[in-house]
């Protein structure tokens, strides 16, 4: 069983600050990727950013140079800072961690983990 746990999300003031956490626990051997998506009402799900576990990064235009995603991979956490938030950032935010589990020496399986979501509203 793999659980994430996303917190921080809140109200803002256009503007503002928010930092978002994920948590991944469970039968996670290592992460291959993590990355944030959202999703504002009426609209279909969107890729914000994402991080390698070797550290690259990448952002979606919306986004970039305001938004800055993180992650430490041993502690099996995912961190996205956003700044100079905008109305238009208001939605719930989900975390996505690409990861592996080794049941042998050679069993492994590779799946996509999903968190339960975490509302950001900015708004004066």
């Amino acid at each position: 069983q793999v659980q994430l746990v996303e917190s921080g999300g809140g109200l803002v003031q256009p503007g503002g600050s928010l930092r978002l956490s994920c948590a991944a626990s469970g039968s996670i051997s290592g992460i291959i990727g993590m990355g944030w998506y959202r999703q504002a009402p009426g609209k279909e799900r969107e890729w914000v950013a994402a991080m390698t576990s070797g550290g690259a990064t990448n952002y979606a235009d919306s986004v970039k140079d305001r938004f800055t995603i993180s992650g430490d991979t041993a502690k099996k956490m995912v961190y996205l800072q956003m700044n100079s938030l905008r109305p238009e950032d208001t939605a719930v935010y989900y975390c996505n961690v690409n990861a592996v589990t080794y049941y042998s020496k050679f069993d492994s399986v590779i799946n996509d983990y999903w968190g339960q979501g975490t509302q950001v509203t900015v708004s004066s």
